[in-house]
């Protein structure tokens, strides 16, 4: 933290309603980094216009610093309050398609959510990730390949669901191990398989905060059945994606808006032969897909030619330092 002596700031005296912003973007631009300086500039200024705009009450700017207080003492490893916030303001899409955008004919993305750990185990291609006795028993084959249609080999895939129920396992009070969930790596063909049940429809955590903000604005809690999928190898994009079950009822009213056209899948029931190839009852469903990811450089190219192109509509005149927009000083 800067000694205050050593600090050069503005007087800030008789400070009103015109003049507070421009005064708290003054004392908050002294940090010598150049994006920290204007992500808080434009904060500021759109909190206090935003301020200004509603004439926002002395009431309800302490219910909203509740609120706040709220979500952050209902959160723990395994409940986060806040990363529900973002989705459910449609914040965490918004800005995963910022940072990752897809060029066609690559696997869109969709919202991390709140219930992915890090305790998941490895498993080999062929095992079963679930330990629900009661879900309907569903065999995925997938490819891992890049924008040409070569597989990609050695990619890390962490995979999770609800159980039957459609609880995730952390929600579980008596939690020993995960389950429902697990890790993978594309082998050379760019292949991984599973064995999981089939995915169904659940109400996000509505019993905090964020459920009883959702109960106010008379939206309903429910997430169409999907399974989450993140894909990680250096020198590729980081995927952060779903498969949402088609025919859901929730399919075009997700509550944290995640599904998108590109992402709807539909099982079927498995033949006989490969449910032998594969070791799984008959009358088990199945679920093929092809995942395409992108490099580093190709969604780095893209994110900025779609940045300066945002960028110039709003006749803002700034440039970009590691892919992120500052205010030019020429």
């Amino acid at each position: 933290m800067a000694t205050p002596n050593k600090v050069q700031i503005p007087a800030l005296l008789d400070l009103t309603i015109d003049n507070i912003t421009p005064n708290t973007v003054k004392i908050n631009s002294q940090s010598g980094d150049r994006r920290l300086t204007y992500l808080m500039e434009r904060l500021v200024t759109h909190l206090h216009d935003f301020a200004r705009e509603t004439r926002l009450s002395t009431d309800e700017w302490v219910t909203a610093i509740k609120f706040l207080v709220e979500c952050g003492q209902i959160s723990s490893d395994v409940r986060q309050e806040f990363i529900l916030l973002s989705d459910i303001l449609g914040l965490s899409l918004l800005v995963d398609s910022i940072n990752h955008p897809k060029p066609p004919n690559t696997t869109e993305g969709s919202v991390l959510g709140p219930f992915h750990t890090h305790d998941a185990p490895t498993l080999d291609n062929g095992a079963t990730m679930s330990s629900d006795p009661k879900g309907e028993p569903l065999l995925c084959i997938c490819t891992v390949k890049d924008s040409n249609g070569k597989p990609v080999e050695g990619v890390k895939i962490d995979i999770w669901e609800t159980d039957s129920s459609g609880h995730y396992d952390v929600q579980h009070s008596d939690r020993n191990e995960p389950t429902e969930r697990c890790v993978m790596v594309s082998n050379p063909n760019g292949d991984f398989w599973f064995k999981c049940i089939l995915p169904v429809s659940y109400p996000i955590p509505h019993d905090g905060p964020v459920g009883k903000l959702l109960g106010k604005l008379n939206r309903h809690p429910w997430r169409p059945a999907h399974l989450h999928f993140m894909f990680e190898k250096e020198g590729w994009d980081h995927l952060i994606t779903a498969l949402y079950m088609r025919g859901d009822p929730y399919e075009t009213s997700d509550a944290v808006f995640g599904v998108k056209k590109s992402l709807i899948v539909e099982p079927q029931q498995i033949d006989s032969a490969t449910a032998k190839e594969y070791g799984v009852p008959e009358g088990s469903w199945i679920l093929k897909h092809d995942f395409v990811l992108t490099t580093d450089k190709e969604t780095q190219d893209l994110r900025d030619q779609l940045a300066l192109e945002a960028l110039a509509k709003l006749g803002l005149n700034l440039t970009l330092i590691d892919h992120l927009p500052v205010p030019d000083l020429d």
